[in-house]
């Protein structure tokens, strides 16, 4: 990997203090490496001096600029970042000097060892352990748990992914943190080493408790992706029929009330619930069934399969031998 380019992508919002200190720590590190580097900045909607901050330190030939009309989130932000890399290596940090520009030499280290993508893990994290960190380490204990893919710090912006891993990957919401499920789930090889985690010196945190919520509502939707993107009809299908249990078991026990019990149907809730069971059921069959044409509308519009290909050995592609025809 002595002639991979490394690009270090850097999303910013309201960080002017922080981005000739970040830079000059960059620059010393990648000082020590035989790789090219670049480093993109993507201001997202900055409204203290970031941008001319950014204009300045655009003078440097391996500093690129990018910036949003207005603020759309970090995830967006890496996107952005990451179709405009031009580096074999992705190696994506926060801007506020929390991160520490010194431990991309061991990702990138690490990632020579065969990985696909290296997770830095802030083992001796400085932030507020009762807004910050315990929320953190609940939340990772459960994306592990959920993807089985065992990280101790998901939320940690630090990492290195080989270019070829994020190419079929279009991120939304809180997603940038789950990329190493999609890698993982996709065959990419995991490592996770601890990195340097300083106090924040400079402005101000952008990370809300709300953000929490923010994370498990996608982690519900990157499990059903990952999972069941080809065939919805397993998760709307097995909704449906245990709808149906529920509205049969009442059914049947509204019957042996009335008959045996001697209680009539207006004195139980259970025909309701028989009758909201048995409707819900229903819509939830007939959701899937319409989950599962837009899946072949959407592989079949965009030419895509089902299935991802790591290598092929002679086939035509190869420039193997054509097999006959029949």
């Amino acid at each position: 990997m002595a002639s991979d380019l490394i690009s270090i992508v850097i999303p910013l919002r309201d960080e002017a203090p922080n981005i000739e200190p970040l830079l000059a720590g960059i620059e010393s590190a990648m000082a020590s490496m035989a790789h090219p580097w670049e480093v993109i900045f993507v201001d997202d909607g900055s409204s203290d001096g970031t941008v001319d901050k950014l204009r300045a330190a655009a003078a440097r030939p391996n500093v690129k600029v990018i910036v949003f009309k207005r603020g759309q989130g970090q995830t967006a932000a890496l996107m952005a970042g990451i179709d405009h890399a031009r580096g074999d290596v992705i190696v994506p940090m926060d801007g506020d000097l929390q991160n520490d520009p010194a431990d991309i030499p061991k990702l990138i280290a690490k990632l020579d060892e065969g990985y696909g993508v290296v997770s830095g893990w802030r083992q001796n994290r400085r932030d507020d352990f009762i807004t910050r960190t315990l929320p953190s380490k609940l939340a990772n204990a459960l994306i592990s748990c959920v993807s089985g893919v065992k990280l101790h710090d998901y939320g940690c912006t630090l990492k290195a992914y080989r270019k070829s891993v994020l190419e079929d990957f279009t991120l939304y919401g809180e997603m940038h943190r789950f990329v190493p499920i999609y890698a993982e789930w996709q065959g990419a090889r995991i490592a996770e080493i601890p990195v340097t985690h300083h106090p924040r010196k400079a402005g101000r945190s952008k990370y809300g408790m709300s953000r929490v919520f923010k994370v498990l509502l996608d982690l519900m939707v990157v499990k059903f992706l990952t999972r069941y993107e080809t065939k919805p009809i397993y998760v709307f299908g097995a909704a449906g029929f245990g709808f149906f249990a529920i509205s049969l078991v009442a059914g049947i026990w509204a019957l042996y009330l009335k008959f045996f019990e001697d209680t009539s149907f207006v004195q139980t809730p259970l025909p309701l619930l028989f009758t909201l069971g048995f409707i819900t059921g229903v819509m939830c069959l007939l959701m899937g069934l319409l989950a599962e044409v837009l899946v072949r509308t959407y592989f079949e519009a965009q030419d895509r399969r089902p299935y991802t290909i790591k290598e092929t050995l002679n086939l035509p592609s190869d420039g193997g031998p054509t097999p006959p025809s029949s």
